[in-house]
């Protein structure tokens, strides 16, 4: 019996661990499957608020925050209610930075309307290290400027544009590197995602603007990093190797396209590696985390940890259809070139004198 009672005590652990990973959906290879349509739309910024010192907050707390979240610049209390530009107020005033517009209204955005809930935890913000949730620059001035001035850029197209090349990846229906990675975050809306996995490739396609990301899978890490294509051949959404460490499946990113760099939800230099981990740890969520290597802009390496949970589907982003945006913005420029030039804007009649 002293023989026999180890043995029932190991056989008892191993029973009450069994039903924990058979909720674990897997794929015929036996991997931890993460086929399917997942979301992880949160109100959690990428880096802490200031004044916010702590990670993780309590349930009540979580709902307070979520609910005075800024979105696009812009508070609910900045357009409650409004759900359309008034006509009756009038041009804005002369020379006014938001062209008293305030970028969006909130009939555009669905962003979710909750912090990201991860690892049992209501999340302040997507950056857990370093654990003041500040992305660690080397140059804080400089960054911070640039950050200001693409914002005031984006809430108010206010700026100089020379050709389509000058306006934004997603302005001009390119990529959306925010959410399609590497690093795939959460944005105003769209934060859908369909995975497709198979024993030797893995598909993530984005719903905005069904960027894909498919990603062949090695037996190893050696082998992965081996396979990265050469550095002169720079992707959309980067060059991604992968594989697997026991259940969680491991991406590997470098030789991210410049231009993509640039306009990234967090700046890149062609020596940045983003490495993504995602694992399944039940039947409706997968606890996703990613870190950034990257010693030219950062003084550290920093990591993210995000959740994904199951969405009702992929639905269509016509980014293009009927958008006027491009013709406009050119039409503009040209006639703010005209004037400071002295010139009368020239118009055309239509046929028959009209």
């Amino acid at each position: 019996m002293r023989m026999l009672k180890p043995a029932l005590t190991a056989l008892a652990v191993v029973m009450m661990a069994t039903p924990a990973i058979a909720q674990v959906p897997r794929a015929k290879d036996g991997k931890p499957d993460l086929t399917g349509f997942w979301t992880h739309a949160s109100v959690t910024p990428l880096q802490r608020p200031p004044g916010q010192k702590s990670l993780a907050v309590s349930e009540e707390e979580a709902k307070r925050i979520a609910a005075g979240v800024p979105m696009a610049g812009v508070t609910e209390e900045g357009f409650k209610g409004a759900r359309y530009s008034d006509p009756t107020k009038g041009a804005p005033p002369k020379g006014g930075k938001d062209f008293g517009v305030q970028a969006y209204d909130s009939f555009w955005m669905d962003p979710g309307s909750k912090l990201a809930f991860v690892k049992g935890e209501w999340r302040t913000s997507r950056i857990v290290e370093p654990a003041n949730g500040q992305l660690p620059f080397k140059d804080m001035v400089g960054q911070a400027k640039k950050r200001v001035a693409n914002r005031e850029r984006y809430e108010t197209g206010n700026a100089a544009y020379e050709g389509p090349e000058a306006t934004t990846l997603g302005e001009r229906c390119l990529v959306f590197s925010g959410l399609g990675g590497p690093g795939m975050g959460s944005g105003l809306y769209n934060n859908n995602y369909e995975m497709v996995q198979t024993p030797t490739h893995m598909m993530i396609l984005a719903e905005q603007a069904h960027d894909a990301r498919i990603v062949p899978i090695f037996a190893s890490a050696e082998k992965a990093r081996a396979s990265h294509k050469p550095g002169a051949i720079q992707p959309w959404l980067a060059d991604t190797v992968g594989w697997w460490e026991g259940d969680t499946f491991v991406m590997e990113s470098v030789n991210l396209k410049p231009l993509q760099a640039e306009n990234h939800s967090f700046p890149l230099s062609p020596d940045g590696v983003v490495t993504e981990r995602f694992t399944r740890t039940g039947e409706k969520d997968i606890f996703y985390e990613y870190t950034v290597n990257d010693p030219s802009i950062y003084t550290q390496p920093w990591k993210v940890e995000l959740a994904f949970y199951p969405s009702s589907g992929v639905y269509e982003y016509a980014c293009h259809e009927g958008n006027y945006g491009m013709h406009g913005i050119l039409a503009g420029a040209r006639e703010k070139e005209r004037q400071a030039a002295g010139l009368k804007t020239k118009t055309t009649k239509a046929k028959g004198g009209q």
